[in-house]
Parts: C-alpha cells; sequence; structure tokens
C-alpha cells in the first residue's frame, strides 16, 4: 500500500488556521488593532468600509519593520514577542502565536506599507491569498499601515454566512471599544465608509469610559482601588440605580487585555446582591494585574480565555473590594451605630456647662390619700363648668311612653337609622352563580368549555395581544399617539442611539414622536395610546437588549422585532391581579387574534384540559 499522509501545503495549513482566527471581520480588527499597539503606536487609525467587508484598514504610527521582517510577518508562526516556551509563561504583549497575518492573507487581499523612523525608504508588500504579487520599496511615513481587502474572497460560503452591515459593524465598534478602555494612553481613531465614529485622544481612564459611553457615563461609575501581593483592581463599577438589562458595559481587563470569565463575572454580581432588580445586569469596567507566571493566556486563539492560578482568592478580594467601593461612596446601605447628626452638640453651647430644671415637683403628692380627693373635688364644684348629673337610665324611654299613650303608635311605626339596600343590576345573584373565569396564583385565568377546562397563561395571553396589535400599527402606519405635556429626556451610550436611530421610523409608526434624537439624547414628545411616560425606559431597553441578543441577519425585520419588543415589555406581569371583567376581555381579545395558540416567542399560550382528562385522575 501506498502512503497516505503528507504534509499539506502552507495555503491550505493557512486557510485552515484562518477558520479560529478570522471568523469575521472583527476579528481581523482585533488581530490588526493588537499589532499596532505591540509596535509601541501612539496613535491608531481604524479605517472601515461596509462593516469590514470591503476594507479593514488600520494605520499607526509605531516602530515599523524592516524589509526582512515585512516579508517574514506574513509565514507562518512567525513573532517578534517570544523566542522560547519558557516565554509562554511571561507574557507581556497582545500577540504570539504568529498565525494572525498568515491566516488573514490566506483569505483576503493585504497591501503592507511599513517603515522604520532610522530608514529612509520603506517597503510596500501585496498579497492576495498567500501568494504575494509584489514586494517594493517606497515612501511611505514611519510606522505601518495595513490594507486587508475583500475578505474572504476565495471563501463564498464563509462570505455568506456574514450578518447584515449593521450586525458586523456592531461587532467591529465591541473590538474596538474593547482595545481602547485597556490603552487610554494611545489616541484611537474609527471612520466607516469615510465618515467618523470615534475620535478618542490620549485621556485618563475615567475619560476614556466617558467618551466612548457618553457624557451621561461619568455620573454613574464609583471607583474601586485595590492593591495586594496578589491582585491590583482599578477602574469603575456602575451604580445599580443606572444597571441595564444587557451585559453591553461588561469589560474585565487582565494585563491590559480583554477577557471573559463568568467566575469573575459571578464575584461582581455578589457584591451587588440585593442592589439590582431582577434581569439587570451591573456595569463595570475593571482593570486587574496579575503576576504573568500566575496566568496561562495560550487557550484559544482568540485569547480571552485565560487559566489563573488561584480563581477563589481572586474572587474573594475582587468582591470584597468592589463591596468596599459600594458602601465607601454610599451606594450601599450601611449601618453605622457611633454618629448620629442629630446629636451634635450646637456650636455656642459646646463650652457651657448643663443646669439643672426648674421643675417644681411635690414629692409628697399621692393621687389615693383622702385629703387629695377632697380637695379635686373642691375645685370641681368651684368651677363655672358644672358637670350634670347623669341621667338614668329609665329617662331614655320617657318620650316613648308619652308618645305611645299619646297618639297610640305602634312600635313599628318608629324608623331607625340603618344601612341602606338600595337594589342594583350587579346585585343579582344569579349572575355571581354564571361567572366563568377566574383567576388562579395571579398567573393564570381559568375558564370553562363545554368540553372541560381551558388554563390561559396571562403574560403569554397578553403579549400575543399586544404584539398583533402593535404590527398592525406599524404596518397600516395608523397609529395614534398622546403627546406628553413636557418633554421626557433619555440618556444612552452611542451604539444604543444608534440602534434607536435605526429603528426611529417604525417606532413613529407605533405612536413615538421624537423631537431630537443624537448620539448624547433622545427627546420624545409623543408616545403611543396606552403606554405611560414611566414605561417609556423599560420599553426602550428592552428594545435594545433584544436587538443586541437576538443579533437579526439580514432577513430581519424590524418591524417585527419591535412589535415583540414592546408587547414584552408593556404585557402584564405574573403575579398582578385581575378581576373578573378584565379576565373576560382577555380571554375574548386572545381568541381574537389571528394565532391565538403561542405567544410572539413561539410559546404557548393556554392549555385544555378535557372532561376524560380530570376523569383519569380519579381513576
Amino acid at each position: 500500500m501506498t502512503d497516505i499522509i503528507q504534509l499539506l501545503p502552507d495555503h491550505v495549513a493557512n486557510q485552515i488556521a484562518a477558520g479560529e482566527v478570522v471568523q469575521r471581520p472583527a476579528s481581523v480588527v482585533k488581530e490588526l488593532l493588537e499589532n499596532a499597539i505591540d509596535a509601541d503606536a501612539t496613535e491608531i487609525k481604524l479605517i472601515i468600509k461596509n462593516a469590514g467587508k470591503t476594507l479593514v484598514q488600520v494605520i499607526d504610527n509605531g516602530k515599523g519593520m524592516s524589509v526582512t521582517d515585512a516579508r517574514l510577518s506574513f509565514e507562518r508562526h512567525a513573532t517578534s514577542k517570544i523566542k522560547s516556551a519558557e516565554d509562554l509563561f511571561q507574557i507581556n504583549t497582545k500577540g504570539f502565536r504568529g498565525e494572525a497575518l498568515a491566516s488573514i492573507a490566506a483569505i483576503a487581499h493585504v497591501d503592507l506599507k511599513t517603515k522604520r523612523p532610522e530608514d529612509e525608504l520603506g517597503t510596500t508588500i501585496e498579497i492576495e491569498g498567500s501568494t504575494v504579487k509584489s514586494q517594493e520599496v517606497s515612501v511611505t511615513p514611519s510606522g505601518t499601515s495595513v490594507a486587508v481587502k475583500n475578505l474572504f474572497f476565495n471563501i463564498p460560503a464563509r462570505r455568506n454566512f456574514l450578518k447584515s452591515d449593521t450586525v458586523e459593524l456592531r461587532h467591529i465598534s465591541d473590538e474596538f471599544h474593547r482595545v481602547a478602555l485597556a490603552h487610554p494612553n494611545i489616541a484611537f481613531a474609527l471612520y466607516h465608509n469615510g465618515s467618523e465614529l470615534f475620535n478618542l485622544p490620549q485621556e485618563n481612564y475615567r475619560q476614556r469610559v466617558v467618551h466612548i459611553f457618553g457624557t451621561k457615563t461619568n455620573e454613574k461609575l464609583v471607583p474601586v482601588e485595590e492593591e495586594t501581593e496578589v491582585l491590583k483592581i482599578s477602574g469603575f463599577v456602575g451604580k445599580p440605580e443606572f444597571s441595564k438589562k444587557t451585559k453591553s458595559e461588561q469589560f474585565f481587563f487582565v494585563n491590559q487585555r480583554f477577557i471573559k470569565s463568568p467566575y469573575l463575572n459571578h464575584a461582581i454580581n455578589a457584591a451587588f446582591d440585593g442592589l439590582l432588580k431582577d434581569g439587570y445586569h451591573p456595569s463595570y469596567f475593571l482593570n486587574l494585574t496579575v503576576d504573568p507566571k500566575t496566568i496561562d493566556i495560550n487557550i484559544h486563539p482568540t485569547k480571552t480565555e485565560i487559566k489563573f492560578d488561584d480563581e477563589h482568592t481572586l474572587y474573594a478580594i475582587l468582591r470584597s473590594a468592589v463591596k468596599h467601593s459600594l458602601g465607601q461612596f454610599n451606594i450601599a446601605p450601611v449601618l453605622d451605630f457611633e454618629h448620629q447628626s442629630s446629636l451634635n452638640t450646637p456650636y455656642n453651647y459646646k463650652d457651657k456647662t448643663a443646669s439643672a430644671p426648674l421643675v417644681e415637683v411635690d414629692r409628697a403628692f399621692n393621687p389615693f390619700s383622702e385629703d387629695e380627693n377632697n380637695r379635686r373635688q373642691s375645685l370641681t364644684h368651684s368651677t363655672s363648668f358644672k358637670q350634670a348629673a347623669a341621667a338614668s337610665w329609665e329617662s331614655l324611654y320617657v318620650g316613648l311612653e308619652s308618645k305611645g299613650n299619646n297618639s297610640k303608635t305602634e312600635f313599628s311605626e318608629v324608623t331607625f337609622e340603618s344601612d341602606s339596600q338600595t337594589e342594583t343590576i350587579f346585585s343579582n345573584s344569579s349572575i355571581e352563580s354564571t361567572k366563568t373565569t377566574f383567576q388562579l396564583q395571579q398567573k393564570y385565568i381559568v375558564s370553562t368549555l363545554k368540553s372541560g377546562m381551558l388554563i390561559i397563561d396571562q403574560n403569554r395571553a397578553h403579549q400575543r395581544v399586544l404584539y398583533e396589535n402593535f404590527l398592525k400599527h406599524i404596518t397600516i402606519k395608523e397609529a395614534t399617539s398622546q403627546q406628553l405635556l413636557f418633554p421626557l429626556q433619555l440618556h444612552f451610550t452611542p451604539s444604543e442611539t444608534k440602534i434607536i436611530g435605526d429603528l426611529k421610523a417604525d417606532l413613529e409608526h407605533t405612536g413615538f414622536v421624537f423631537l431630537e434624537l443624537n448620539e448624547k439624547e433622545i427627546t420624545i414628545t409623543g408616545v403611543p395610546v396606552g403606554v405611560s411616560e414611566s414605561e417609556v425606559t423599560i420599553i426602550f431597553e428592552q428594545l435594545i437588549s433584544d436587538v443586541e441578543n437576538d443579533v437579526p441577519d439580514a432577513n430581519f425585520s424590524a418591524a417585527d422585532l419591535l412589535a415583540k419588543s414592546m408587547a414584552k415589555s408593556l404585557a402584564i406581569k405574573n403575579g398582578q391581579s385581575l378581576n373578573s371583567m378584565e379576565q373576560e376581555h382577555m380571554v375574548n381579545s386572545l381568541f381574537a387574534c389571528k394565532e391565538p395558540n403561542v405567544s410572539p416567542t413561539n410559546r404557548p399560550t393556554f392549555i385544555t384540559l378535557g372532561v376524560d382528562d380530570i376523569e383519569k385522575k380519579f381513576m
């Protein structure tokens, strides 16, 4: 038999590696930005076209590369970050695997321009699908410019799996935020299709957070500082009242590297225990500094997972540090048994001595002595207001006896004050006996059928009713709105405001009236009929959460998502009591829908129990 095992060609191996390293345009953004940071750049520009499908370009003013390094950087496992296996346990750079540029070059057109400050001329390299098309000397500024064009041009299946431009741009923005937050000492700029999205100067950490997530974020931040032999913590957590329904503002950085850690996230949630509403998540921007020898980064090509030597100690320190900050800045309720402001001594009285009270007391006073009783009786008779003698009980009937003897009226003619018994249409006992619905556990509406029993989930049923109602208003575009007495101002992050802006037309069809909508604030002057002013924030937060979590593709209907989100926000919750009229209205409204069997999320709204099913329970 012939040998069947053979070495794969380099371009095939690179495409296989690209499946792990490059999953979407945001992966290219992450790798190129980290390479620019490792090159000691102080200014980095990110240029995007068509959400990265056409162009991803990163320009930095770093130390650049020589001619040899520029060509060698596209080879597999070629890196300047490590030299031996021992270096894996002392990593202080972003990259170290030597796979990123080789993987990117295997599935895209790459143009590299680089120059070192000490060189007079730079180098330009053009690569298409791992094949070097040209390499020549060129005039270029100091630093490096990497332009990745036509991503996945030779893998059409992977390109077809990419989402819409809106979704892909959101992933790119997330990667940009993670890198920019980890390095506030570096200036970053982001451009998409010629328009500037972010321009972040060199600044401190608080200013970087505020510039990315909006000016209103400044008042939400609580500083966290802690330093021990094992761990150093710095950064901010959000106040509990500004918690979100999404996890979009949760950032852990270990040695200036963004990571995801459910275990450490649980420590933050434990510190906020009792301060958050159900379904809401705290915001945090925390930098953790540990000894590089105590962590293992070489877990996954994305390097967002890290193994710690002693996670339990880190958990305890992180939880106590956050809890201490919340209490120190009067965010969490505390009990102080040592000081009370109402007991403070006034400044003018601090040097004065206390004097005895001038109240005279008769220490020989005895209220039960005979002399005292006689004295009290004499005082009573001497007053001008004398008490009349209490009439005997027989005198109460004097009038009745005389009236009965004189007019000879019967006792039945005497009227007494009592509760009036006014008949109404609701006092008929037969109506009570024909009551067809009742509420079970303030969660289910139970009604009778000819064939048995009907049990309805009130929350899901109301979602279905509201969903079809909102969808009709959006599609027909005849919704009415109620004007607010005063304009309502809402504040979200720039990315969240963009989501609202993309759905503005559909929101207006449901009844919302926008006076202003920009990155800084949203001003609303009208809301749909039946929606209270306090529910507007809940609706928008739920809408943003649904858009971010569902990550809809190009076929997604904004009207459908908006109707589902508003129905979920405004539907009556389980635990809410309903009277008989409301229960019957719910039943009738549900079965007037086109799809009464399921909720907008395709969950059953009701079940039926037949008489046969009930009889089987007694067998």
